[in-house]
């Protein structure tokens, strides 16, 4: 493997919208994240990503792009984006922006082109097929429900969108459309950019001739990973795109990549990847039912292990992928990872080492590291995601009472994740001054940066600790570099993995309650890390407690 200037950061994922409020108008801004910048090189982030804050109406929270040269006036300016690049790197530290080009806002200045010229130039840049009095062109479930056609304003023409109504899905077909897709890229590059995050990237290339598939619902439509499931020739797009772009900058890309398939990974991450990592979805997919998040399964302790450790054997040492607890999709990691009633101090470092130790590159979600959990719902009316909105009506159509259905939405809310971060235990966490766009979390009171960081045994020490592991010298080897082998695979709820460089650590976690013991196969040289107290050791023999983890040093 070819080693790269990134393989040994950690990275940082930032909601703009949530995580620092400079200015009292209840919604974080680029100031506010400026401000908060000696907090993330305290905690030893080198890479900060940033969700969408471009120029958007915000129908779906900024990936709703409307104008890609510009910072949304709610966050800023571009003197602000600026002056956050240039004191990011006074840090070491990098910025990474959300890169949204498989659609963009019904708002842009393409898309109004299109309406007013639909076989013009513009045209061209979308998916337009003409009106059928009570036909669709085809029969594909948008990912927030309902139809991915609407039509086209002022015209007998209608559009692609696989995901809102507002977010019309670009024609990448079209060597023109790409063309503009490649000069944004440079010219945030040229601004002193490290990279971005890549939204929704396999939606980009669809399954031509256009044509209906099997109905998996009683709305007679189908979901749209059927058409993806026969879309081909993405590698063309994508390496065109890398090569164009990223490879001349030897900017960091990671890719928001779902399906893809085993011998692809070397294409997508290997040494000349479209991208220089991936992030690992295994775990967040699992359980998730076609019918909708009412139907899903819960994610046990030993499913949890079997997700991580499929996905480390299926990457090798091919490339590195981005490994994730949550992100401003999913609900809070340890809300959803720790059975239910465990959610405590011990277990939610636990859940932090067993996945930051994993072989690749370590992203936090604003929030993880102090612990942040889900939050409590009392009726749908609280709730501002427009995908939960969606699956709280699938719940009521297939039978769920109003409360099992908000139960159901909760658990997987992507607000779970959105709610503003908790800076303290002053009003509204800290957060603003004004009344927060979103509600706070009530439990900011116990769980809040400020009380956390003076707490040697905090959640957010752990997290720092567990950083600074990664970045030692006498470790980093191994831990970046170093092979991935799980150990006492079939033991329930016990999840253990060997890193081996040029050291050997042992990651070892109790996945319950309940106390449980094992064998060391040979001595340690010392314990590198513990979230309790003590070892109880009796030669050779680890009698590990409740959501105990050790790293230890063989």
């Amino acid at each position: 493997m070819i080693k790269k200037w990134w393989h040994d950061k950690v990275a940082y994922q930032i909601y703009p919208k949530s995580f620092y409020d400079s200015n009292g108008d209840g919604i974080g801004d680029i100031p506010g994240i400026i401000s908060k910048l000696d907090y993330l090189q305290d905690l030893g982030v080198d890479i900060v990503w940033l969700s969408p804050c471009y120029r958007s109406p915000l129908a779906d929270q900024g990936y709703d792009i409307s104008d890609y040269y510009n910072i949304d006036p709610r966050f800023g300016t571009m003197e602000d984006m600026e002056r956050l690049i240039t004191e990011a790197k006074k840090r070491n530290m990098y910025i990474l922006m959300d890169l949204v080009v498989n659609h963009c806002s019904d708002e842009h200045e393409w898309f109004r082109k299109a309406c007013e010229d639909p076989d013009g130039k513009y045209g061209n840049f979308f998916y337009l097929r003409d009106k059928k009095d009570g036909e669709l062109p085809t029969n594909w479930r948008s990912y927030f429900g309902g139809p991915v056609w609407e039509g086209l304003p002022g015209t007998d023409k209608q559009y692609l969108h696989v995901f809102h109504k507002k977010q019309p899905d670009l024609n990448w077909e079209n060597p023109e459309l790409r063309e503009e897709v490649y000069k944004n890229i440079n010219w945030w590059l040229d601004k002193g950019l490290g990279g971005f995050r890549i939204d929704a990237i396999i939606n980009i290339k669809k399954a031509l001739p256009f044509r209906n598939y099997a109905p998996d619902r009683d709305d007679g439509l189908c979901s749209i990973h059927a058409m993806l499931q026969e879309a081909k020739g993405i590698g063309e797009f994508l390496g065109e795109m890398r090569d164009r772009t990223f490879k001349k900058y030897d900017a960091f890309a990671v890719g928001e990549v779902f399906n893809e398939k085993p011998e692809e990974i070397p294409d997508f991450i290997g040494d000349n990847g479209y991208f220089s990592s991936m992030f690992d979805f295994n775990e967040t997919i699992f359980g998730k039912s076609q019918k909708g998040w009412y139907d899903a399964q819960p994610v046990t302790p030993d499913d949890y292990k079997k997700c991580c450790f499929e996905s480390q054997a299926k990457v090798g040492d091919i490339g590195f992928l981005s490994n994730i607890i949550e992100n401003h999709d999913e609900p809070r990691g340890v809300s959803h990872y720790i059975p239910e009633g465990d959610c405590c101090e011990e277990s939610k470092k636990m859940l932090a080492a067993l996945n930051f130790m994993l072989r690749g590159l370590p992203f936090i979600y604003q929030g993880q590291e102090l612990g942040m959990e889900n939050v409590p719902f009392t009726s749908i009316e609280e709730v501002d995601d427009i995908s939960s909105h969606d699956e709280y009506k699938v719940a009521l159509e297939a039978g769920l009472s109003p409360e099992e259905a908000l139960k159901a939405v909760s658990e997987f809310s992507r607000d779970n994740a959105r709610t503003p971060m908790q800076w303290s235990d002053e009003a509204n966490a800290g957060f603003t001054t004004g009344t927060p766009w979103l509600r706070v979390n009530p439990n900011y009171t116990s769980i809040n940066a400020e009380e956390q960081m003076k707490d040697p045994k905090s959640v957010w020490n752990f997290y720092k600790k567990l950083i600074s592991l990664r970045k030692n010298p006498a470790y980093k080897e191994t831990v970046v570099y170093g092979a991935l082998e799980p150990v006492w695979e079939e033991r329930h709820n016990l999840m253990a993995y060997y890193r081996k460089g040029d050291k050997t650590l042992l990651v070892v976690g109790n996945y319950q309650r309940e106390a449980q013991e094992i064998v060391l196969p040979g001595g340690h040289r010392k314990v590198l890390l513990n979230n309790y107290g003590d070892v109880a050791e009796d030669n050779g023999r680890i009698r590990l407690y409740g959501y105990q983890v050790l790293i230890l040093e063989m």
